[in-house]
């Protein structure tokens, strides 16, 4: 696992984790497992760009997007 990987994966599991005994990988579905919604999407997607100081297009932001950590990170990259 990258730091990016990491770092995504963390700040999932303190932000949108109820069950703390829930195991979450890179490859959790994220929004197709309810982990994530559009709401928190948005705050996930916000927290990205100040990280990484990007800006990522709304029409990439897809919840097909969001959906896993590797989709997340591998979204990122493609404006880092």
């Amino acid at each position: 696992m990258d730091e990016m990987q990491k770092m995504v994966l963390e700040y999932v599991i303190d932000e949108y984790l109820e069950d703390e005994d829930e195991e979450l990988t890179v490859d959790t579905p994220l929004i197709s497992g309810g982990i994530v919604d559009s709401f928190s999407m948005v705050s996930l997607k916000r927290f990205l760009e100040n990280k990484y100081n990007i800006s990522i297009p709304d029409d990439k932001a897809t919840p097909e997007a969001f959906d896993s950590v590797n989709k997340i990170c591998a979204l990122v990259k493609e404006f880092i």
